[in-house]
Formats: structure tokens, sequence, C-alpha cells
């Protein structure tokens, strides 16, 4: 089966811009990842994203999962498991587009968080 390709436009714009600002990604106390190089990925209607560059991602943190996606506008994701110091696993928390289409190919080695299970917090000192 051949995968439908879209390339952002007017009707669907994605935007991906350098962060200005600090990004810290965490579960309860513990910091899963620390950057001042995030990128914002703004895709049509969608709330804002924040990809990290999987080198500020903090070793061991990171389990890779067998799942995956596929977006039209963005490739193919794969997901990684949260591995917490006490050993539970937080299941498919973490995506990362590892060769993702042209338009939106400065997201690659970056990951992302489900805000809804990771705490994503930006600090702007």
């Amino acid at each position: 089966m051949t995968k439908e390709i879209k390339v952002p436009d007017a009707n669907h714009p994605i935007s991906i811009d350098a962060n200005p600002v600090r990004v810290v990604a965490r579960v309860g106390d513990t910091v899963i990842a620390d950057t001042s190089a995030a990128l914002t990925l703004r895709e049509a209607g969608y709330p804002p994203v924040h990809y990290i560059p999987l080198a500020d991602v903090v070793p061991g943190t990171l389990r890779a999962s067998k799942s995956d996606s596929y977006c039209p506008y963005k490739g193919d994701a794969s997901y990684y498991n949260v591995v917490l110091p006490d050993g539970k696993e937080l299941a498919d928390v973490v995506w990362t587009y590892q060769a993702p289409y042209p338009a939106v190919d400065a997201i690659a080695g970056h990951v992302a968080f489900y805000t809804d299970r990771v705490q994503v917090e930006l600090d702007a000192q």
C-alpha cells in the first residue's frame, strides 16, 4: 500500500522555529530532557509541539518501543517508553521522525513528548 504524502500549504501550514528559551521535560521530579536548542513545530490548528534534540535527553531514560505511526505531512514516527528511576516505564510517550519528509526535515534527530504524560516546561530565564 502506498502512503499518501502531503506537503504543507496555506490550508495546512507547518512552521518550525528555534525556541529561544530553555525547555525541560520531566515526569514528577525526574528530568528526562533539558535543552536550550529545542525546535517548536506549529501545525495547522494543533497546539505547538516542542522537539528536543535527542542528544539533550538524559541517557538511559528512553527505551525504544515497537510502536509506530504515520503522518502524511511528516512521515513515519517511531516511539520510546520513558524509564523512571524505580524501573517503571511509561509506554509510548515520546516520538521521533528519524527520516522526516523534506518540508519538516529540521526535526530529524529530535524527540517530542505527549504533554498529558510528561511535563514540558518552558523557562524564559
